[in-house]
């Protein structure tokens, strides 16, 4: 059977205030089955200490220096998968709640939040359950809906290009150029310019940045080329 310090979460705390994280760490601290492995002031260590110590759960607050909390987050996901991540703001920001959930942070909490509640968010995440402020879930519900109906939309845009369109669309999508573009279709350069043209038009948007952003927004990657036809491109 596992003993007592074996069986406490194991917590990485992120945060540039020094107060703020002694704080924190205090709270955590005072628990049974809490313990803070590691903490960093800033978002690069704290991806290095997650990678180190292999924590169970990481609180990363938004605004950290040198990589913010929200692309710290998706490091740390990435790299040390069995890590959930609590990511802290300042404000009850929508947008950075949906930045952070679809960075890989398995939660959001306002700094403003009594200690208590960092503390049972932090058991929470343990759990494998979300912690999102109930004030928010009706906002994040309203964008999530919100998004789905856009991704509808695009790919119902996407579905009136024809199938070398949408090749078309995904080797421009990575920066490729006409003469590119030409040489990967077996096309003259010509014919590629018309295809760059004709998706421009039917996705009615004026610059090649714009049709990235298209796809990109709408997450119409993976519906536009195979992968092994990608890494060729690399």
């Amino acid at each position: 059977m596992l003993d007592g310090q074996e069986r406490r979460i194991r917590v990485l705390l992120a945060d540039e205030q020094a107060l703020f994280r002694e704080a924190v760490r205090s709270a955590l601290e005072g628990e049974p089955d809490l313990a803070v492995v590691a903490e960093a002031r800033d978002g690069l260590q704290a991806v290095a200490e997650a990678e180190r110590t292999r924590p169970d759960v990481a609180l990363l607050d938004a605004g950290l220096p040198n990589c913010d909390g929200i692309r710290a987050a998706e490091l740390i996901r990435d790299r040390v998968p069995g890590c959930r991540v609590l990511v802290l703001s300042t404000s009850e920001d929508q947008r950075l709640l949906v930045n952070a959930l679809e960075a890989g942070a398995s939660g959001f909490l306002s700094k403003a939040s009594p200690l208590t509640d960092l503390i049972d968010a932090a058991r929470t995440l343990f759990r494998g359950e979300l912690v999102v402020p109930p004030p928010m879930l009706g906002g994040l519900l309203t964008r999530l809906i919100g998004r789905r109906r856009e991704q509808d939309d695009a790919l119902r845009t996407l579905a009136r290009l024809t199938r070398r369109e949408r090749e078309v669309l995904g080797l421009l999508t990575h920066g490729v150029d006409n003469d590119g573009i030409a040489q990967h279709l077996v096309i003259s350069p010509q014919t590629a310019r018309t295809h760059v043209q004709n998706v421009l038009g039917k996705l009615g948007v004026h610059s090649r940045l714009e049709a990235a952003a298209f796809v990109t927004r709408g997450g119409l990657l993976d519906d536009l080329l195979e992968p092994q036809r990608l890494s060729s491109l690399g």
